[in-house]
């Protein structure tokens, strides 16, 4: 739906603004099939995000009909007084460019941190609609990533967390576990939730022929794609890989870890610490050719993000990856992992290393059944979690929002319409 109508059957033109902090635009890939949903289906779409280290790195860009504003964004090192200087200059740019952008129907704030209510309820008094798209629950990756315990610092992410709850209209969840937890804990009504769940690419990720050299001479391929964060499980998969060649007896394999993060130099340390230097190899953040062919060739897909409270709940993308591509994968025994990938995958139990090292080597043994899970995933990612559904369900969400609402448009031509009646 377009929206509303004014002066005859014309539909007047609906502007969403998108609100993005922790990445740019459009290499933050939900955002991006979001805001080409939106541009289909008639709005106009503006996005204010961080500027990219080697992309996305023009302060002003117009992508495929989208007009992104991004700003310069030193991220967090060290601790709290870290985040305080980041999160304050995104706040700050972020009001900038907003009041460039002007009025618009809905603001489409996406987490972390739940700090972006705070230009929200200003474009809300301006007659916006507020839409939170919560891409993490911020309470529990805080709990996942320092290890702090439910000190000050967690209260202040929950009190966020609740202000944000209340300050939106409409919630996007990326699964039904994020769903129940903005009813539960964010009060929100049954009906002004809505699940959008994540979904890879299909034009972008589609298998090309295998490159046997990328093996480095081994017989299989092993493959992490993602984020190395603290909270990521880098380190519990570097460990099943030590206990495969130790415990096994396995060395007939090579394994390539596609990303970047935090914890990328402690990871790269860490393989040196455990003796597998020459069997596992860091390419860091590669382009997307690269990427398809790693999972083009790759045998076994490694998803070892350990059970902790974000994890066990949360929708990975690494996981819906690697299901588009046909690769079977090993996982630890996560809810929502076993919601997205069932029996495209195998799961050891939570955190055990050893189970999860020998679940590789049973698949590296088994190419029918390795076969036959690649093809479930497919399946599933065609299927039941194909970003189609997502999309009706986005745009469901959009027009409950803008339900009885005047476009900002519409208005504007009101107002003209009386200056002009007032000077003549």
């Amino acid at each position: 739906m377009l929206g509303d109508t004014t002066g005859g059957d014309r539909p007047e033109r609906r502007r969403a603004l998108i609100l993005v902090e922790n990445l740019s635009v459009p290499f933050d890939r939900r955002v991006w099939q979001e805001c080409r949903t939106l541009r289909d289906a008639g709005w106009e779409v503006h996005v204010i995000c961080p500027r990219g280290e080697k992309r996305d790195t023009e302060a002003e860009a117009v992508i495929d009909g989208v007009r992104i504003h991004r700003y310069p964004l030193r991220a967090a090192t060290g601790g709290p007084a870290g985040y305080l200087r980041e999160y304050g200059s995104a706040l700050w740019h972020t009001a900038r460019l907003a009041r460039k952008v002007g009025p618009v129907d809905v603001v489409h704030a996406c987490n972390p941190p739940d700090l972006l209510f705070l230009p929200a309820l200003w474009l809300k008094r301006q007659g916006a609609r507020f839409v939170f798209d919560q891409h993490d629950l911020v309470p529990e990756l805080y709990l996942s990533r320092f290890d702090r315990g439910e000190d000050l610092l967690y209260r202040a992410v929950c009190a966020l967390e609740r202000r944000t709850y209340r300050a939106a209209d409409i919630v996007l969840a990326t699964n039904e576990s994020y769903r129940d937890v903005a009813v539960r804990r964010g009060g929100k009504r049954p009906e002004d939730v809505f699940v959008v769940r994540s979904a890879p690419d299909v034009e972008r990720f589609h298998a090309v022929a295998p490159e046997p050299e990328l093996k480095r001479g081994k017989p299989h391929l092993l493959c992490y794609l993602g984020v190395m964060g603290p909270q990521d499980g880098v380190d519990y998969a570097l460990r099943a890989l030590a206990k495969l060649r130790d415990e096994v007896g396995r060395t007939d394999w090579h394994a390539v870890f596609v990303g970047g993060g935090d914890a990328f130099d402690a990871m790269v340390d860490l393989s040196r610490r455990l003796g597998l230097a020459d069997q596992v190899q860091f390419t860091g953040r590669i382009p997307d050719a690269d990427l398809v062919r790693y999972l083009s060739t790759a045998d076994v897909c490694l998803s070892p993000d350990p059970r902790n409270p974000l994890n066990d709940v949360s929708t990975m993308n690494k996981v819906l990856e690697y299901m588009v591509m046909g690769r079977p994968l090993v996982s630890f025994d996560l809810r929502e992992a076993r919601v997205s990938a069932g029996e495209a995958a195998v799961y050891a139990a939570a955190n055990d290393e050893s189970e999860f090292a020998g679940l590789i080597a049973g698949l590296l043994d088994d190419p029918e059944q390795r076969a036959r899970m690649g093809k479930i995933g497919q399946e599933r990612i065609t299927g039941q979690l194909s970003w189609r559904n997502s999309q009706a369900s986005l745009l469901a969400a959009y027009d409950a929002a803008c339900r009885d609402h005047t476009p900002v448009s519409a208005l504007a031509a009101v107002r003209t319409g009386k200056k002009k009646r007032q000077r003549s």
